[in-house]
């Protein structure tokens, strides 16, 4: 039995360039990168020198403050080059692949002889234990912390997403183990949430020894933050796991398979996309091995590892984040439109406000967004307009006052406990002040990882 919730507030983009249902390419790297920028609340601790031999599964680099914590390369081959930024920051690690695909081997006791303190030991060893992200605040999960509970999106909402049965077709078993041994990790059970519409048609309803939720609404009914707010909220003192559907099938191959296996199919969309479609690559792939899916005819374009609202802009030169199975590829809006926050016969703009005749569009039509922000930032304005897409239980415009105030107390108060950046991004595209809101929340939630440690 599921509880079934149904959201009002929100906001479904109709972004032109959705990916096809089909998998037009298998890339075969040259170089992938892991990138601690990635991980938030690690302070890494370099493993590896420039030249080393490597294998799929061998540790690149380790968190200061818990050594145990590995994070690992996805392909085998040769550490190419340690990049580092100011005061020798450690922003990436390359691996030059050899195309062999060697991993490390790992021999696991059986699922049914495992226990809480074995379970993460595999975890740990293996360097699948940075795919936990905890809450509050979004970092790698503490392996000396037990959670309240562990939290399974197994929909996604945000524009232009990944297809979550399509990307994990064949992987029911291993997303099986996987919740399987994510539930040894906590007493109150692995909850897993779908799409009320789609339920039935989804295999992942199958799944046993799980909480099932369901969600009906618009984005972000897909958020796991927004699900967690609705069937279980995170008060001071309290801590939950989430983890992506994809990373529990890695963590399930882990043990049916006994390697570190963290390749993906991902989608290649967005409206300068050649072709949107899917693509199975290796974690951390360069974004110059997908290049051929980069429409450039018209003018530059942005390549973002992640959604149009809270993904990473990381360019053409870039590298496919950790936690990303969307690669979005939209044009740069670089350019000046006279008098166009008063043009109302703007057929090709959309509004959510519903302020030109674009309102009146037969069907569902999708627009050709680009990243022109329409006007400049300007002074905060207060109004109603965060709350028409925020769904959950706090006030945002009051915490955001209460973030840039830096007032520790209220911002406990108002909810800082239960949110990250990608609860606001549909906050920041809605905002008529162009104020960056997702900064403004990170800048906050590292205040109180200072304050609070």
């Amino acid at each position: 039995m599921s509880d079934h919730i149904r959201l009002k507030k929100g906001l479904d983009l109709p972004i032109a360039g959705a990916a096809l249902c089909k998998v037009t390419k298998t890339v075969t790297p040259d170089v992938v990168a892991v990138k601690p920028t990635d991980f938030r609340g690690v302070v890494p601790r370099l493993l590896v020198h420039e030249g080393d031999p490597v294998k799929a599964g061998s540790p690149l680099f380790a968190d200061k403050t818990n050594t145990d914590i590995v994070f690992v390369s996805p392909v085998s081959g040769t550490v190419e080059a340690v990049v580092r930024g100011d005061k020798r920051k450690l922003l990436a690690v390359t691996v030059k692949a050899d195309g062999k695909n060697e991993s490390v081997n790992y021999d696991f006791p059986k699922l049914s002889q495992l226990n809480r303190e074995s379970a993460v030991r595999v975890l740990l060893s293996s360097g699948l234990w940075p795919c936990i992200k905890q809450r509050p605040y979004g970092v790698v999960a503490n392996p000396n912390v037990k959670p309240k509970a562990i939290f399974i999106s197994a929909m996604n909402t945000a524009p232009l997403a990944a297809d979550i049965d399509f990307t994990l077709v064949n992987e029911f078993d291993a997303v099986q183990a996987g919740v399987e041994l994510l539930g040894m990790l906590t007493d109150g059970g692995v909850h897993v949430s779908l799409a009320a519409g789609s339920y039935a048609g989804s295999e992942f309803h199958k799944l046993k020894k799980v909480v099932f939720h369901t969600f009906d609404g618009p984005h972000p009914a897909g958020n796991v933050g927004v699900q967690i707010n609705h069937i279980s909220p995170i008060n001071k003192g309290e801590t939950v796991w989430t983890v992506d559907l994809f990373l529990v099938a890695a963590i399930g191959r882990l043990l049916t398979k006994g390697v570190c296996d963290l390749s993906r199919t991902i989608a290649v969309a967005g409206p300068a996309a050649n072709n949107p479609s899917y693509v199975k690559v290796p974690c951390g792939v360069s974004m110059q091995a997908l290049s051929e899916y980069f429409n450039t005819e018209k003018g530059e374009v942005r390549v973002i590892s992640g959604d149009v609202l809270s993904g990473e802009n990381v360019g053409r030169d870039g590298f496919l984040g950790f936690y990303s199975n969307l690669v979005s590829v939209i044009p740069e809006g670089n350019y000046f439109e006279m008098f166009g926050w008063c043009k109302p016969f703007r057929l090709k703009k959309f509004s959510f406000s519903r302020s030109y005749w674009s309102r009146f569009a037969c069907g569902k039509k999708k627009y050709a967004m680009d990243t022109n922000t329409n006007g400049e930032e300007r002074a905060f304005v207060v109004s109603d307009v965060y709350g028409k897409v925020f769904p959950m239980d706090i006030y945002p415009v009051y915490l955001l006052k209460a973030i840039l105030a830096g007032n520790i107390e209220k911002m406990e108060e108002l909810g800082i406990y239960e949110v990250i950046e990608e609860d606001f991004a549909l906050c920041e595209y809605v905002d008529p002040s162009k104020i960056e809101i997702q900064e403004i929340v990170r800048k906050g939630i590292e205040l109180m990882m200072k304050e609070m440690a």
